[in-house]
């Protein structure tokens, strides 16, 4: 008997785990990329989705088959169960482009799962059938049994992978293409054909926003921002109708209600009445900001979502990374190739219908079939045959072959009987025409591919508008849209602040995550984030949430520098700090200390009173200080010289008023978002008081605080400063009277929108609406039995007057119109006020007095 080593025992062999790794793994992780998760470049499906759309094709007669049963006939190809072609038909059937279904297929909006598959049914589209399918050009292998054979890929000529978009995880990689639009790829193929450059955006089917700003070509590294669409009804109320990509109304619902527990938002109440269409109601508390809470929907719900493409497709065997412009123009080319080998196909099937066509003429026409009555072997018929036709067959296009000449001894004697030689003639001269037609298109593929892709957008791509809305998005700054949602307490004296003190002094309200700027006595100035308890210092005379890059906020002081030195006045903000550093406000002088301090949302600069101590060398004890004579200087400035006395008291005399200047607004139209750092259309000059206005195409007139939280996703007709004197002009159609009609209106300041044109029929609309002072039209009119009546010039202003918002106005013209031009305004200069000096009034008032030298005549 052998000896035994320590590392085997008998009948067992040693086998290295890195061997059975590199051959064991490795035949796994091919057979999972190449055989499940990773689409074929060639057609765009998945092994399991193409063997559903070759299965449903062997199935198709018209009628809608049980899902049930489809999912059985697969099981012929794919050897993965039931389960798995369900799910995967399902999702192809939700789609909408290649199955069309029938019964409960879910909902992609709320989530909720299709029936099962022996109650739901499904068929293919006409698109799936003419796009899809084609056996002549189709590559077969057996399936996996052997007992069938099912398609390699199939030939389909349009680029439905980039059209449905995929998801797929594999060993080692993962796919992800997002869907794009229909009549968009249409679009881009036929550019591609004309060597044009073309731009391929996502398009999804629940709608919403995109921002594509690093959508990077579909390529691996790039992102979208996906947003749900959320407008708001009322001051109370938002609803979103279109919700992100990847999400449900059920998952959205859930992530407000977690931001809501959390305190990132305030939400009264959610209603989801989601059905066809997606409409989820938020109810919000009487004192929240609609504006802000959209933007805290987004900062910290689903209501804004992320996706990173990953576009992985199998190229000849292999897994590559390409681009969605890569895809595109292999599909196209593809399609090309596919048009070309169909052209062809039909080409040799014509060609030999014109052939034996002319062969069965000839050979009825000739009575050749006699000369095969004295035959008597088939050998002998074969050859009588062929000796007949050769004088008559110098004009055909290949020789005759002997199965062209059996195919002649089965034409049967009652068809050779009732043979008509013109008829035969003209079918034969039909095949010539519909063989040149072939060779003219395969001589000119590419404009044939083009007219190939516009047909198939006629056809198919009318009702497959864009549903996702391209716009570029803000950046939300989390903690200024953050709700307030925890108590701020502190002991100022003792040094601590946080929000488990509940035992001390009540501070405010704020978010959790913000930043919180303290104050203390001795000049120190520090910025730290909200905690349950941080000691920040003793005698804290300021506490209060700072804003980065704050610099409307503006802190006044007057502080003694060093313990005996001279008094100095100053004024800063705080725009920037390095988070737990504590800075000094006083120049950095030991045991200098603050004697007044004030902090300014609006820049307001008061006036104090300062008294000093009782000294028989100072004349003067008592003087007052404006902070408004000061200039808004940095942090770490000195200041202004007060007084070198002491200081006994210092008091608020007059409070201030805003000393900054007016604040210069932006409407960019990219994120329809105001701003101040000068992107996208001035507005104007901004001080306290001064309203937005914006006109809507619904005829609604609104006035908006200047504030660049506030949110304008609507379309505007007009978005501009409001000027209260300025009258607005307005010409609208309305379709009962048929007839145009101009008026003109002044708005009230108030909050609520203002309604000038509430026709309710869907045929009437604005036809313009005009802000200047003296705006001018052109009217072009229609044509009426041959005569043309010139063209006519209105100023608004002469044609109307101003009259009340409700008012229904003028008809514009009684002639029939064919369009509005609206030219230059007419140049507006505006009164000038005089104003008067004291001296003036005097005079006026002793003329006044004095007799009129033309008697006491009445008063013209």
């Amino acid at each position: 008997m052998a000896e035994l080593t320590p590392d085997k025992h008998e009948g067992e062999e040693l086998k290295k785990v890195s061997e059975m790794y590199e051959d064991w793994f490795l035949d796994y992780a091919s057979y999972v990329i190449l055989e499940r998760a990773i689409p074929a470049i060639e057609d765009g499906l998945k092994p399991v989705q193409r063997r559903i759309m070759h299965s449903m094709k062997e199935m198709e007669d018209g009628r809608y088959n049980k899902v049930a049963n489809i999912v059985g006939n697969t099981m012929k190809y794919h050897p993965h169960g039931d389960a798995a072609i369900s799910d995967a038909l399902v999702q192809l059937g939700q789609k909408n482009l290649l199955i069309d279904t029938q019964g409960n297929w879910g909902n992609i909006f709320t989530g909720d799962g299709s029936a099962a598959a022996r109650y739901i049914e499904a068929r293919l589209t006409k698109f799936g059938q003419e796009v899809v399918f084609n056996p002549k050009t189709t590559h077969w292998q057996p399936s996996y049994d052997g007992r069938n054979r099912e398609p390699i890929n199939l030939p389909v000529k349009f680029p439905l992978l980039l059209a449905q978009g995929v998801e797929g995880i594999a060993v080692g990689l993962s796919t992800k293409i997002l869907p794009h639009n229909f009549n968009e790829l249409i679009d881009a193929s036929i550019a591609y054909l004309r060597n044009k450059k073309f731009i391929l955006y996502p398009d999804f089917q629940t709608g919403g926003l995109i921002d594509i700003t690093d959508y990077n070509d579909g390529e691996r590294g790039g992102r979208v921002r996906i947003r749900a669409k959320i407008s708001q009804i009322d001051k109370n109320t938002l609803q979103i109708t279109e919700i992100p990509f990847g999400t449900n109304t059920s998952s959205l619902i859930d992530s407000i209600i977690k931001a809501n527990d959390k305190g990132k938002i305030k939400v009264k109440h959610i209603e989801d009445n989601t059905a066809q269409h997606v409409e989820i109601n938020i109810d919000l508390h009487a004192n929240v900001s609609p504006d802000k809470t959209i933007d805290a929907l987004y900062a910290f719900t689903q209501c804004e979502v992320s996706a990173s493409p990953n576009a992985c497709v199998i190229v000849n065997n292999k897994p590559e990374f390409l681009s969605v412009t890569d895809i595109l123009k292999i599909n196209t080319d593809n399609t090309v190739a596919l048009l070309k080998r169909e052209l062809e196909i039909e080409l040799d099937e014509l060609e030999n219908q014109w052939h034996y066509s002319s062969l069965e003429r000839i050979f009825i026409e000739n009575r050749i079939y006699r000369d095969i009555e004295e035959e008597e072997t088939w050998e002998g018929v074969i050859k009588a045959i062929d000796e007949g036709l050769k004088p008559h067959i110098s004009h055909l296009k290949r020789p005759v072959v002997e199965e062209d000449i059996v195919r002649l001894t089965e034409i049967r004697i009652k068809r050779i009987s009732k043979f008509d030689l013109d008829k035969a003639q003209q079918y034969i001269e039909s095949l010539e025409e519909k063989i040149e037609k072939v060779k003219a298109n395969l001589a000119e593929l590419i404009p044939f591919a083009i007219s190939y892709y516009k047909k198939l957008k006629e056809k198919y791509g009318k009702d497959k508008p864009r549903l996702t809305e391209i716009r570029r998005f803000e950046n939300i700054d989390a903690a200024k849209v953050a709700a307030a949602n925890v108590k701020f307490y502190g002991n100022l004296k003792e040094g601590f602040i946080g929000t488990s003190l509940r035992k001390d002094e009540f501070l405010f309200e704020c978010s959790d995550i913000d930043d919180i700027i303290i104050f203390r006595k001795d000049g120190v100035m520090m910025v730290t984030k909200v905690d349950d308890k941080t000691f920040v210092g003793k005698n804290i005379i300021h506490c209060a949430v700072w804003k980065k890059k704050d610099k409307r906020t503006i802190y006044n002081l007057i502080y003694r520098f060093g313990k005996t030195g001279p008094y100095y006045q100053k004024r800063f903000n705080v725009t920037s700090v390095i988070r737990d550093k504590e800075y000094s406000v006083t120049k950095d002088a030991k045991n200098s200390e603050i004697f007044y301090f004030s902090a300014n949302p609006n820049g307001e600069a008061e006036v104090v009173q300062v008294l000093l101590k009782a000294n028989s060398r100072i004349k003067k004890l008592r003087f007052d200080i404006d902070f408004a004579d000061l200039d808004v200087k940095g942090r770490s400035a000195k200041g202004n010289l007060v007084t070198k006395n002491h200081v006994k008291k210092i008091e608020m005399k007059e409070e201030g008023v805003s000393t900054l200047a007016p604040r210069k607004i932006w409407f960019d139209s990219t994120i329809r978002r105001l701003n101040a750092e000068e992107r996208g259309e001035l507005l104007g000059t901004f001080k306290g008081g001064d309203k937005i206005l914006t006109i809507n195409t619904k005829g609604e007139a609104e006035l908006h605080a200047p504030d660049l939280s506030n949110r304008f996703d609507d379309e505007y007709l007009v978005i501009e400063k409001w000027q209260p004197k300025k009258p607005i002009s307005c010409i609208y159609y309305h379709s009962e009277r048929d007839r145009y009609y101009v008026k003109r209106f002044m708005l009230e300041d108030l909050a609520n929108p203002q309604v000038f044109y509430d026709l309710e029929d869907s045929s009437s609309f604005i036809e313009m609406v005009s802000t200047d002072y003296l705006p001018v039209v052109e009217i072009i009119f229609k044509k009426v039995k041959g005569q043309q009546r010139d063209p006519e010039t209105i100023e608004l202003e002469e044609f109307i007057s101003v009259k009340g918002i409700s008012a229904l106005g003028n008809q514009l013209t009684t002639y029939p119109v064919k369009e509005i031009n609206i030219l230059d305004p007419l140049p507006y200069k505006e009164e000038e006020k005089v104003d008067f000096s004291d001296d003036d009034h005097e005079f006026f008032e002793r003329e006044a007095k004095q007799p009129s030298l033309f008697g006491d005549d009445e008063e013209e």
